[in-house]
C-alpha cells in the first residue's frame, strides 16, 4: 500500500466534490454491499459459530476489496499508464463522500423546507439507520445534523487519511469494513455476534481519524461564523457519551460550535433506545443548525485535504505524471 502523490489526493476530492457518485457509474461500494449479503446468507447456513462466521466474513471482504483494487490498479498501470494513474484517482474519489452526503442531507433540508413531512422522513430514511415513519420536524433536523456530523468523520476524514496513509488500497479496506459494520455491526439479535469482528475493526480503524475530526471541526468553527471555543468545551465535556466510541467526538465538536443539543431518544427496527444528549440547547435545530453544519464539513475537508497534500508531499513529493 503505497502514499499516494499530492496530486491525486487533490484530484480524487476534487473529482467527488465535482460528480459525487453518479447512478449511472459502478460504484465499488455497491459491489462490497452484495458480496457481503451474500456471504452473509451462506456462511449463516454453513456455520454453527456465529462469530467465527463473522471473523470469516471480514476477512473474505477486506481480502477481496484490497486484492481486486490492487490487482486492477496495478495491470492498468503496467499495461496504460495513464489510463492506471487516472483509474486511481477515480477509485481513490470513490471512497470519498462529501458531494452525497450534502447531496442526500440537502433533498431531506429542501422537503422540511417545503413543508412536506413525508417526503422529508422518507429521504431521512435513506442516509440514518432509525426509523423515520413517525419524526417529527425538529427530530428530522436533528438527525440531518447528526448524521452530517458522523458521517463528516467516516465518510470525509477518514478515508482522507487512510488514502493518505496507504493509498487507494488502504482507502477502498477502510471502504469495506465501513460497508461491514453500516450493514452487519447491529446490537441486535441477528448480527449481535455475526457482526462483532466487523464492528470492532471499524472502530479501530476510525479510532485516530474520529478524534482528527472533532479537531477539525474545533478549526472550522470560527471560519464558519461558529464558535470554536465552545466546540472545544462541549468536545471535551461531551465525546465520551456516545455509545459509540468515535461518533461521540465529531458529534460534540460539531454540537458545541452549533449551539445545538444532539441526542435523545431514537427508534430503531420498532425499539426506542436513549442516547445522552451532546451539547446544549443554546440555538434549535433547524434550517440554520443544517447550513452551519455543511459549512463545518466543507471547511474540516478542505483543512483535511491541504493537512493531507502536506503529508504526501513530505513521504514522496510532488509529481507531475508524462511531464
Amino acid at each position: 500500500m503505497t502514499p499516494p502523490d499530492s496530486l491525486i489526493i487533490i484530484l480524487a476530492l476534487l473529482l467527488d466534490l465535482a460528480i459525487g457518485d453518479p447512478r449511472w457509474i459502478p460504484h465499488p461500494v455497491v459491489a462490497i454491499g452484495r458480496l457481503i449479503h451474500w456471504l452473509d446468507c451462506g456462511l449463516r447456513d454453513d456455520w454453527l459459530n456465529e462469530r467465527l462466521a463473522g471473523v470469516l466474513l471480514l476477512l473474505f471482504v477486506v481480502t477481496c476489496s484490497a486484492s481486486i483494487t490492487w490487482i486492477l490498479l496495478q495491470l492498468l498501470t503496467i499495461l496504460l499508464p495513464m489510463v492506471g494513474w487516472i483509474a486511481t484517482i477515480f477509485v481513490s474519489s470513490t471512497c470519498l463522500a462529501a458531494k452525497s452526503l450534502h447531496k442526500e442531507s440537502g433533498r431531506v433540508a429542501s422537503a422540511l423546507l417545503a413543508g412536506d413531512l413525508p417526503l422529508a422522513r422518507r429521504y431521512l430514511s435513506y442516509i440514518v439507520g432509525r426509523d423515520t415513519d413517525q419524526l417529527e420536524e425538529p427530530e428530522i433536523w436533528r438527525a440531518v445534523v447528526e448524521t452530517v456530523a458522523e458521517n463528516t468523520s467516516d465518510g470525509i476524514i477518514a478515508p482522507l487519511f487512510w488514502l493518505t496513509i496507504g493509498g487507494p488500497v488502504a482507502a477502498m479496506v477502510y471502504k469495506a469494513v465501513s460497508t461491514l459494520d453500516s450493514m452487519v455491526g447491529y446490537k441486535n439479535q441477528r448480527y449481535l455476534q455475526m457482526g462483532w469482528a466487523s464492528a470492532r475493526m471499524d472502530d479501530l480503524l476510525n479510532y485516530i481519524p474520529a478524534r482528527l475530526s472533532a479537531l477539525l471541526l474545533v478549526v472550522a468553527a470560527p471560519l464558519a461564523g461558529c464558535s470554536a471555543s465552545d466546540s472545544l468545551r462541549i468536545t471535551f465535556r461531551d465525546r465520551l457519551k456516545h455509545p459509540s466510541p468515535n461518533s461521540g467526538h465529531p458529534e460534540a465538536a460539531a454540537a458545541g460550535a452549533l449551539g445545538v443539543r444532539l441526542g435523545g431518544a431514537a427508534s430503531y427496527g420498532g425499539i426506542t433506545s436513549w442516547k445522552e444528549y451532546i451539547g446544549d440547547a443554546l440555538q434549535p435545530l433547524d434550517e440554520r443548525a443544517y447550513r452551519s453544519m455543511i459549512k463545518l464539513m466543507y471547511i474540516s475537508t478542505l483543512l483535511m485535504a491541504v493537512g493531507c497534500m502536506l503529508v504526501a508531499f513530505c513521504l514522496r513529493g510532488f509529481r507531475v505524471p508524462f511531464i
